[in-house]
């Protein structure tokens, strides 16, 4: 008799979260497949510490190898096609057949929707950019930052405004910043609507007492070199530090899971219009009202990850018990100087979603640097 194969496509937050939930679950002849391009796992939230040059790239990925020890098979290889109706994955070197499948992904970054954006920006979430942002806020010694959102939804959603504080901060210690202007745009009339207009108002009054001044409803159209140019008006800079419009990769859309530009829907047990395959982490979307989605974050991806694994586990035992993502979560608003404040988050709490942000404090970093610690321990 074939083994059951449970695919994992995508090994980031929400792939790594759902592979280890049903490792430890399930015997071991069922087979557990992660297939990713990338060969090593690192948590975005460290390309802010390899900004404030307290981290390094090199030091702070882990290979994705590393799964095989706790029997789950790792293949680095490109997905080149999802066949939900032959239950198959094609690589570009191979097939899988599959018996329940978990696409996790993630988004990919794409600058290319904004003209001028790639030549004429750093993009922060770029894992190649992000030396270049640290070395040019090095050097800087007078002028205008521009930090700007340009397409929505995007991954993280605090995380652009812990940069311009993470900034702010590396100019403090390079003795430049009464000389350096930060500004920040975003197409949004509030710092992170996500939030609700509460934690917005104190997310722009921290930015305030930093001199960081937020321009809301700013939607970027174009780039050139030292000018942005928004839907009605336009303004210049000096270095522009870009969060690029996000899509999901081409192969989603391709196979039929996803229309171009928008994301997987699914429901909060994370499954997709195919029988056993489930969508999670950035790639999907899971609406809260008409307006709202969950946000596109690491902690949301886990607690995805393993509310499907819940659910596959209780499948392969014959159990009738279904998981479902409650929404409920937190991640981490650093705010400089080794200090970090948390937002709380319950995105189906009624009537709308409930968000509180607890203040700043070096216990809430600590916090932070052993989230990333605990999660790389128990994953790789």
């Amino acid at each position: 008799m074939r083994p059951i194969n449970v695919i994992i496509l995508g090994g980031g937050f929400g792939g790594l979260a759902a592979a280890n939930e049903l490792r430890e679950n399930i015997p071991q002849d069922v087979r557990i497949i992660i297939i990713d391009r990338k060969d090593w796992f690192m948590m975005d939230l460290v390309k802010l510490w390899i900004i404030n040059g307290t981290r390094e790239f090199e030091l702070s990925k882990r290979p994705l190898e590393s799964v095989t020890k706790k029997g789950i098979e790792f293949v680095n290889e490109d997905v080149m096609k999802i066949d939900p109706i032959g239950k198959l994955i094609r690589t570009k070197y191979r097939q899988f057949h599959y018996d329940f499948l978990i696409i996790a992904l993630g988004v990919e970054l794409a600058p290319e929707k904004i003209p001028g954006l790639k030549e004429n920006s750093l993009i922060l979430y770029d894992i190649n950019d992000v030396p270049k942002i640290r070395d040019t806020l090095r050097q800087m010694k007078s002028g205008k930052i521009a930090i700007a959102i340009t397409g929505l939804p995007y991954k993280c959603p605090p995380a652009p405004f812990e940069a311009a504080l993470l900034i702010r901060s590396v100019l403090e210690e390079t003795g430049a910043s009464d000389s350096v202007t930060i500004d920040f745009y975003s197409p949004t009339p509030i710092t992170l609507p996500a939030g609700g207009p509460q934690v917005s108002e104190e997310i722009f009054q921290i930015l305030k007492s930093k001199k960081i001044e937020f321009h809301g409803n700013h939607k970027t159209v174009a780039v050139e070199p030292n000018k942005i140019k928004f839907e009605n008006s336009e303004t210049s800079f000096d270095v522009l530090i870009a969060v690029p419009p996000h899509k999901v990769p081409s192969v989603v859309i391709e196979s039929g899971f996803a229309e171009n530009g928008k994301f997987v829907e699914v429901t909060k047990t994370c499954e997709t219009k195919y029988e056993r395959v489930y969508a999670i982490g950035d790639v999907n979307q899971i609406m809260v009202t008409d307006k709202i989605a969950v946000p596109k974050a690491g902690i949301f991806a886990e607690a995805e990850g393993v509310t499907v694994a819940r659910n596959i586990i209780s499948q392969i035992q014959n159990e009738l018990e279904r998981a479902i993502f409650d929404g409920k979560g937190g991640c981490f608003l650093e705010t400089g100087k080794g200090t970090a404040g948390y937002l709380q988050v319950d995105m189906f709490a009624t009537p709308d979603p409930l968000t509180q942000l607890q203040s700043s404090s070096t216990e809430h970093f600590s916090e932070k640097e052993k989230f990333e610690q605990e999660r790389l321990k128990k994953w790789l």
